[in-house]
């Protein structure tokens, strides 16, 4: 019996042996991290180590994920709306990218062929890693390895929960195309192990998130490996970015309407 931590390679773009459509290839990867989330992943570090220089203890440092953007509501209500629309644009630039390089949207897991199960499958994965990713976000706050992070600090407004839930689809959609539709696929195109393409994309999701602080950087490296090894498994990636969307719904709702009614919350 096969390991299931040692997947096939399903249905998979033949490795790329052109030295000129090689270095294509490479030099795409740089460019689209450079303008993504790479970069993300440079100021997310230079942000830690501003705050470990700060004389407070990391567990007394705020850190928000939704903040106001604007005095004014409506302007905050656009710029809200702007800075998830470019997720979702960082991801469809990955997608572009795969479908105009000759792979087909059905072979990373983006047809529509299985919605309820994609749905389904979803809600499992966000029940998997976001419950314990809250007991260890929790547990490396207690230890002073961890920002406060603070989901929503937006004020209650008509448009705040739909502005939310926006985010969140931005957020999933640009970070599971990117990292495990996008940067999975052209590695193995350019002839990576599979082991070898999943640590480095987890070691990246981290990265970005290393801001949070040591917690948050150790639990993205986590739901990357699991995420990247189910994605191998199944070239499925809707289940993934529903996941993911889920469990940031919960995350940024969840904390915008109970965050002064629970005493245990940081």
């Amino acid at each position: 019996m096969r390991d299931w931590w040692a997947p096939p390679r399903p249905d998979e773009p033949s490795v790329v042996r052109d030295p000129a459509e090689r270095r294509a290839l490479t030099i795409e990867l740089v460019v689209v991290f450079a303008v993504t989330l790479g970069l993300s992943a440079v100021g997310s570090l230079l942000s830690l180590v501003d705050s470990l220089l700060k004389p407070q203890a990391l567990a007394d440092q705020n850190v928000g994920l939704n903040d106001s953007q604007a005095q004014l509501g409506l302007i905050d209500f656009a710029l809200q709306v702007t800075q998830a629309l470019r997720l979702v644009a960082w991801g469809a630039l990955g997608v572009f990218l795969l479908w105009r390089g000759g792979i087909a949207l059905w072979r990373v897991g983006l047809d529509r062929t299985r919605p309820g199960r994609d749905v389904l499958a979803g809600a499992g994965l966000a029940a998997l890693i976001g419950i314990p990713g809250l007991g260890l976000y929790l547990t490396a706050h207690a230890l002073g390895f961890a920002l406060t992070v603070q989901p929503s600090t937006l004020d209650e407004a008509w448009w705040r929960g739909p502005v939310l839930i926006l985010s969140a689809f931005g957020n999933s959609f640009a970070e599971e195309v990117l990292m495990i539709g996008y940067l999975l696929t052209r590695l193995r195109q350019l002839g990576w192990s599979e082991n070898a393409s999943l640590w480095v994309a987890a070691v990246i999701r981290g990265s970005y998130h290393l801001y949070q602080g040591v917690g948050g950087f150790v639990g993205n490296i986590v739901m990357g490996l699991v995420y990247g090894r189910i994605w191998q498994r199944t070239n499925r990636l809707w289940p993934l970015i529903v996941g993911h969307a889920l469990i940031d719904v919960v995350a940024f709702v969840g904390y915008a309407l109970l965050r002064d009614h629970l005493s245990w919350l940081p």
